[in-house]
């Protein structure tokens, strides 16, 4: 193989991985919205009314609202810890990317 082919396959492969990155970024960043509203929601809910949870095919009363409060609060946070590190990736990606694209284009 060349020096050219292999250049040719480590921007192919950056090319991928960065896709792959901003992909996961959006699913997660759909995510973190839906619990941000689901909060949102949660706080706006007359305490009288009760409130469900889907469990599999069942919509289930929630009896601690505060413990589901927390929970969702936790995975928002991971999701933004993760949505952070994948943000670091697609800058580093996006940087290896140009790199290979100049080395690229100077043979």
């Amino acid at each position: 193989m060349s020096d050219s082919e292999v250049a040719a396959q480590e921007l192919q492969t950056v090319a991928q991985e960065l896709q792959m990155v901003r992909s996961q970024m959006q699913a997660l960043s759909s995510q973190i919205s839906e619990i941000s509203i689901t909060l949102e929601s949660l706080d706006s809910q007359d305490p009288d009314r009760p409130v469900y949870r889907a469990v599999g095919n069942l919509l289930l009363e929630v009896s601690d609202r505060d413990a589901l409060r927390s929970e969702l609060d936790q995975s928002r946070i991971a999701f933004l810890e993760h949505s952070s590190m994948l943000e670091e990736r697609e800058t580093n990606l996006v940087s290896q990317y140009e790199e290979l694209v100049k080395s690229f284009e100077s043979r």
